[in-house]
Parts: C-alpha cells; structure tokens; sequence
C-alpha cells in the first residue's frame, strides 16, 4: 500500500510518502516559513520528483494532534482537501505516538515532550516491544497535556531510563535536571522532532487496523482549548 504522511504539528513542516517497507520520498523544513507557506509546495516536489501518480495512492496519514493549533488547522485542511479530491480515506495518527516512533526499537522508555506553553507539555509514556520479527509501539500513558513535573514523577515511579524528545526539550532542560531520579537521555537532532515518515510507517499499520476515516469525519485532536477560545469562555463567564 501507498500512503502520503502529512505532519505540521509543531515547529517542522514534513511530507512524506510511504509504499509498504520503503520510505520512498520525505521532506521536512523547519526555517522561519510558515505551513502554509511550505506544506502543499512541499508535497508538490516530492510528487514530481519521484513521479507520483496520485491515483495509486491509497490514504493519507496526517499528525492530528496536539500540537500548533494552526499547524493542526493547516495539516488538517490539507489532509482533507487531499481527501476529497483523490477520493482517499485518512488516517488520523496521534502526534505524540508518531514523535515516540521516531526512536523505534530502543530499549529505553520513550516520552515525547512538545512545549504546549503555560509551563505545560503535550506528552505521553512509551516503550517497544518485540513482537514477531519486528517491535511494535507499546502505550503506557496515552497522549495528554501535563505540567512537566506531573510526567517526571511518573517516569521516576516507572525506575526505568528515560529519551526525551520534541521541541519541548530545550524548555524544560534545566528543570529535567532537578526533577528527573531516573537515569535518562536526549535524543539527537536527526530523531528528536516530528516526521512524517513515522506518521506514514504508523498510518500503515492503523490503517491495515481500520482505523482510517473519510475526509468528511476525520477532525484533529486539540487536547485543550486554543487560547482564543479560553479567552472567549473566560469573557462569557
């Protein structure tokens, strides 16, 4: 199967394509653009590039949050506009789980990071386990917003070493160094933000799951409030 990986989450705008295996084509930018400026010119280079026949295409995996509330909305009407004009389903994949993937087969407890301001983060806990050849992602604490110390406690409860991950990293660096009791590393420049090529390797699987959707029903996870929005509730409180 074939699928196009859409990721503009966070900081990195990423397009990816994916046939079965083979990662075949992927391009991410993260340089003072923004998604709406990079992520469809984006998509039309690797299309040319390797000749893509959208016709083949069987889905499109797209990042459906948490993450920039506006990166969401451009990945999402993307993914939708795509959708509706191919005539393919999506497959919506949780941003953190994706971020998680990045560091695939690593015996280490993963916990993706993404800074989601107000001295919270978009987090969630992971590990990989062997199964049949391969690793598959294991869940321990699904995808959520937390105050940084809220998630530092759970991993030292779990006494096991730790990769931290995502742009939210360097915010929380100096803090991880008086709250962390477990062991724990940095994942290096190449592996620690989002990728659309582990959105598309994760959208194969839930996909051949049935976890895929129209572009009519699918709708990106916000996880909280925009901060319009709270200032709206706010007001009409």
């Amino acid at each position: 199967m074939k699928l196009i990986a859409l990721d503009s989450s966070g900081l990195v705008a990423s397009v990816a394509v994916v046939e079965d295996e083979t990662l075949i084509a992927e391009y991410s930018i993260q340089y003072k653009k923004t998604h709406s400026q990079t992520l469809l010119p984006m998509l039309d280079e690797i299309r040319n590039m390797i000749e893509l026949d959208l016709r083949e295409v069987d889905a499109i995996a797209v990042a459906a949050g948490p993450g920039s509330f506006t990166g969401l909305r451009i990945g999402s009407a993307t993914a939708k506009g795509l959708s509706f004009a191919m005539e393919k389903p999506i497959v919506a994949v949780p941003t953190v789980d994706g971020l998680a993937y990045n560091l695939y087969a690593t015996d280490k407890i993963v916990c993706p990071i993404m800074d989601a301001r107000r001295s919270q983060v978009y987090t969630g806990i992971y590990e990989f386990l062997p199964k049949e050849m391969k690793y598959c992602l294991n869940i321990i604490k699904r995808q959520c917003a937390a105050a940084f110390d809220e998630i530092a406690q759970e991993l030292n409860l779990l006494g096991r070493e730790v990769i931290f991950l995502g742009d939210g990293v360097p915010v929380f660096r100096e803090r991880m160094k008086e709250v962390m009791q477990v062991p724990y590393t940095l994942a290096p420049a190449h592996m620690n933000r989002q990728r659309a090529a582990s959105i598309g390797v994760l959208g194969s699987i839930y996909f051949a799951q049935g976890r895929a959707v129209s572009g009519a029903e699918y709708a990106p996870e916000y996880l909280r409030l925009s901060q319009a929005e709270r200032q709206r509730k706010g007001e009409e409180a």
